[in-house]
């Protein structure tokens, strides 16, 4: 008789679980979307002229208009586009967000020492 009530107890605790996974996930996502929300709507709400910044896309630039929902990007010294203020992803990244001179990666050379100049006129075997 005891065996037949720890097996009723095991399959409704499986079967709770079964049920609150789906629930905690959904919460869960619902909770994070509702933050990224907020996060977004400070971001736009603190864009300023002259505030460099990076689009969704990647693209860096200096805000020098805004007008409701367009802002217009200075790219380049007298190329100025516009996007949609949604497509605003954040600040643009500063100079120590950039690797360090220390970093152990090494500016490519633009002549490896193993490569020989072509000659068009020599036959090969």
């Amino acid at each position: 008789m005891s065996s037949f009530v720890a097996a009723t107890s095991s399959s409704s605790g499986s079967s709770l679980l079964i049920f609150a996974l789906p629930v905690l996930l959904i919460g869960w996502l619902f909770f994070t979307q509702r933050r990224r929300t907020k996060e977004s709507q400070r971001l736009q709400s603190s864009l300023g002229v002259g505030d460099e910044i990076t689009t969704t896309s990647g693209l860096l630039g200096r805000i020098t208009a805004l007008d409701g929902k367009i802002v217009t990007l200075e790219v380049s010294p007298g190329v100025s586009i516009r996007f949609d203020r949604r497509a605003i992803a954040g600040p643009a990244p500063t100079a120590t967000d950039s690797p360090s001179a220390d970093s152990p990666i090494a500016p490519a050379s633009s002549e490896s020492e193993t490569d020989t100049p072509s000659d068009p006129t020599r036959l090969t075997d």
